[in-house]
């Protein structure tokens, strides 16, 4: 399966994302924060399939992650995920450099399908932001 990195401050949420992709086959490393997941991505080499990112963190957030990432990285696919509307805006002016961004809180089903779909390539299904809160 995929080489997964996720970033995630919420301790609780890294632990079942990590979780939910270990038990769907993926082999996961996880940071608790922009910062360090960049310095992992640093010493794997960019060696992953995917980087599952919150956006809102300490230190280094989630943009921050992405841009470096997407910079040093570029064949590394970058799915955020985020709670906050005015985050997932923010989100939005980086389509050519992020697959997605999921909306918390989400279930496991909706993480599975989302992370399967960015690692197959499969085109994300755009929600206008108006449409996406209701």
């Amino acid at each position: 399966m995929a080489r997964i990195l996720v970033a995630e401050d919420d301790e609780n949420v890294r632990a079942f994302v990590t979780r939910a992709l270990q038990m769907s086959g993926h082999e996961v490393i996880d940071a608790s924060d922009g910062g360090l997941a960049l310095e992992i991505a640093i010493e794997e080499k960019g060696n992953f399939d995917l980087l599952v990112s919150d956006i809102k963190m300490p230190v280094m957030d989630g943009i921050g992650l992405a841009l470096a990432v997407g910079a040093e990285f570029p064949d590394m696919t970058i799915l955020l995920m985020t709670g906050f509307a005015d985050q997932r805006e923010r989100a939005h002016g980086l389509d050519a450099l992020i697959y997605d961004v999921l909306g918390k809180p989400f279930s496991l089903a909706q993480l599975i399908e989302k992370v399967d779909d960015a690692l197959s390539g499969k085109p994300a299904e755009i929600i206008p932001l108006a449409r996406s809160a209701l």
